[in-house]
C-alpha cells in the first residue's frame, strides 16, 4: 500500500513525485512515456531552464527523483482504479494485468490533441504549426511571414496578438469567412492582418519546418510558421471510471487545492482547472506549480487522517 500513486511523467507528475519525496511518503509514479510536448524542441517560460528539450527537462527531473529512497517509479500505464470502500484507498490495475494499492490518488495524464483534418498539419504539429503565442510566439513569429488558421473564434484575438512579433500576419479562414462579420473584418484590416478564405488542401514543408499553405485556389502562401489550435480530450480513461466531475471543455474539475469531486483523488497540469478558469493552462510552470499542489494537498489529507482523535474516553500520556 503508497501513500500515494501519481498516474503521468510530465511536469506536473513530476513535480507532485518531487514534493512527496521531500515529504519522505512512499509513493510511485507510473508514467506511460507518452507526452503531450513530445513533439515539442525546446520549452519555455520555465525560469533556470528556458530552451531547455522537453526529454531533457525530464531526464534532469528522474535524476532529481533518485535521491529520495520512498519514490519509486515504473514505465507503464493505468488501465483502471477502483475505490478500495470506507476511504481505504483505491486499486489500480497495470496494463501488465498487475494491481497495485494506494491511499491517495493523483492523477496527472494530460490531455491528447486531436488535430485539424488537413494534409501536412500532423507532421508539422509542435515544429512548423504552433498553438500558444507565450510558448513559441518570440522565436516562431518574431519578423517571419505568419499565418493563423481561423477554426475558432479566439484566433482572431491570436492574429491581433501576433502583430507584436511580425508586420506579416494572414488569417486563414478556410472557407469560413462568413463566420466573420463586418465589424471583425474592419478590425483586422485596420490593424494590417489580412485574411484569406479558400480552404486549404494541404501544407508543405522542408526539414520538418513550413514552406508555404496551398489552397484550393489562388496562389500558395509562403509561411515560416501557422498558429492553430486543435480540440483537446482526456488522454486517459481514468477521470471517468473514477467518476470526476468535469468542466464543460472536458477538463476535470478541481479546487484551490487540486482536489477533484472524488475523496482522494487529486488532478494536476493541463488535464485539470478551476472553474473560474476559462480553459487549461499549457505551460510547463503551472504544471510543476499544480503537481506540488497536489502532492501537499495529499499529503496535509493524510496527516489529518492519521492524526485525527480516536473515538472514546481520551487517555493522554501525561505526569
Amino acid at each position: 500500500m503508497f501513500d500515494v500513486i501519481v498516474v503521468g511523467g510530465g511536469p506536473a507528475g513530476l513535480s507532485a513525485a518531487l514534493t512527496l519525496g521531500r515529504a519522505i511518503r512512499p509513493a510511485l509514479l507510473i508514467d506511460s512515456g507518452e507526452y503531450r510536448n513530445a513533439r515539442a524542441e525546446n520549452m519555455h517560460n520555465f525560469l533556470t531552464r528556458d530552451g531547455t528539450p522537453p526529454s531533457q527537462f525530464r531526464a534532469i527531473a528522474h535524476s532529481e527523483l533518485k535521491q529520495y529512497p520512498t519514490i519509486e517509479t515504473r514505465t507503464g500505464t493505468v488501465d483502471d482504479a477502483t475505490p478500495l470502500g470506507d476511504g481505504e484507498g483505491f486499486e489500480l490495475t497495470l496494463g501488465d494485468g498487475s494491481t497495485v494499492h494506494t491511499r491517495r490518488l493523483v492523477l496527472a495524464t494530460g490531455l491528447a490533441d486531436e488535430l485539424p483534418h488537413i494534409e501536412g498539419f500532423g507532421e508539422l504539429w509542435g515544429r512548423g504549426i504552433y498553438h500558444c503565442p507565450y510558448c513559441h510566439g518570440y522565436e516562431a513569429a518574431r519578423g517571419n511571414p505568419i499565418a493563423v488558421l481561423y477554426n475558432d473564434g479566439v484566433m482572431v484575438d491570436l492574429a491581433l496578438h501576433l502583430r507584436r512579433f511580425t508586420s506579416d500576419v494572414v488569417l486563414c479562414a478556410d472557407g469560413r469567412v462568413d463566420e466573420l462579420d463586418e465589424t471583425v473584418l474592419n478590425r483586422l484590416a485596420d490593424n494590417g492582418v489580412s485574411v484569406r478564405d479558400e480552404k486549404i488542401v494541404r501544407l508543405e514543408s522542408g526539414d520538418e519546418e513550413l514552406e508555404r499553405i496551398v489552397f484550393e485556389s489562388g496562389e500558395p502562401l509562403s509561411r515560416k510558421a501557422l498558429f492553430a489550435i486543435g480540440q483537446f480530450a482526456q488522454r486517459s480513461e481514468l477521470p471517468g471510471k473514477l467518476g470526476c466531475r468535469l468542466l464543460p471543455d472536458g477538463c476535470v474539475e478541481v479546487d484551490d487545492f487540486q482536489a477533484t469531486s472524488v475523496p482522494g483523488v487529486y488532478a494536476a497540469g493541463d488535464m485539470a482547472h478551476r472553474p473560474s478558469l476559462p480553459m487549461p493552462l499549457p505551460f510547463v510552470a503551472t504544471a510543476t506549480a499544480s503537481g506540488t499542489i497536489a502532492a501537499i494537498a495529499a499529503d496535509k489529507n493524510l496527516v489529518a487522517t492519521d492524526t485525527a482523535p480516536r473515538p472514546g474516553p481520551v487517555s493522554a500520556n501525561v505526569p
